[in-house]
């Protein structure tokens, strides 16, 4: 199908970009347009103006400053994956926009495109919630910055409000050994995660210190597996403390049901991703 009439600006400031976003009612960003594109041609998003980010420059940049690597919102999925900065730094996220869609897409995707969309099977989610990431947001006169567990509401929702552009994600640089781990059974026409399970976990005296673990793909948004940390926390780093917490993977959570996974289908997937994801990073723990 062919998209509905609209207005396109390509503007190569941020300010620029403010400005459009606020002078025309109906008004949307466009980042790498993967998600906005496929959804403008079936006519379920219908924009008055596209503003394309594009040739902003201010928001092409992976760099770590004073204690946190800060990823600007047009970097690329592939630019995330190759980027030393992370590898040294934030390796989770690498593993996880390296497992996003295919070469085509993660060239043209964006960080910041897929936070935006909220796609609640989208892979970065769980590693960021992992990481316990923020993201600051700009609009015309003042900025803001929020967890990304505060920033992704619901399935397709976020805390964007009216006039505002998700300008950078903020990772913290953490210092205390932890070893991490994204693993994902992943919808082979889509490559999207029917499960996908972020993890990151230090041992001390043999036993877990941290544990964190993010999930998406089951529930209609990502979250963090509380319940599984709590029960990894202070206890042996072994093979059946990993068994016994992967089991509460799903806990207060009410998983989806589509045409391909049924709820207890995904919810089973997810305890056993959840067990593999540690598997994983315990077995990179030095």
């Amino acid at each position: 199908m062919i998209a509905q009439q609209f207005d396109y600006s390509a503007p190569e400031s941020v300010s620029e970009a403010l400005s459009l976003l606020s002078s025309q009612k109906g008004s949307r960003l466009l980042a790498g347009g993967q998600s906005l594109i496929p959804m403008m041609k079936l006519r379920l998003s219908t924009p008055a103006r596209l503003i394309d980010l594009g040739r902003i420059a201010e928001l092409h940049y992976i760099a770590e400053v004073n204690g946190s690597v800060r990823i600007g919102a047009m970097s690329t999925h592939n630019q995330l994956e190759t980027s030393e900065t992370l590898h040294r730094k934030c390796p989770l996220l690498a593993e996880a926009a390296g497992r996003i869609g295919d070469v085509q897409v993660r060239n043209l995707g964006t960080i910041g495109g897929s936070l935006s969309h909220a796609d609640p099977a989208a892979d970065y989610p769980a590693a960021l919630l992992a990481v316990q990431a923020q993201v600051r947001l700009v609009r015309q006169g003042g900025e803001r910055t929020v967890s990304i567990g505060n920033f992704l509401v619901d399935a397709f929702t976020t805390a964007l409000e009216p006039g505002e552009i998700l300008y950078e994600v903020i990772v913290p640089v953490d210092q205390t050994g932890l070893s991490s781990a994204y693993l994902k059974f992943q919808q082979p026409a889509s490559g999207f995660a029917v499960v996908g399970v972020a993890a990151q976990v230090a041992v001390q005296g043999g036993n877990f210190s941290v544990a964190r673990v993010g999930i998406t793909g089951v529930g209609s948004a990502s979250y963090r597996a509380t319940a599984v940390e709590k029960a990894l926390e202070g206890r042996p780093a072994t093979t059946a403390t990993i068994e016994a917490a992967s089991r509460l993977a799903t806990q207060g959570v009410e998983a989806l049901s589509d045409l391909y996974a049924a709820a207890d289908y995904r919810a089973h997937a997810a305890c056993i991703y959840t067990r593999r994801a540690l598997g994983a990073a315990l077995s990179r723990a030095k």
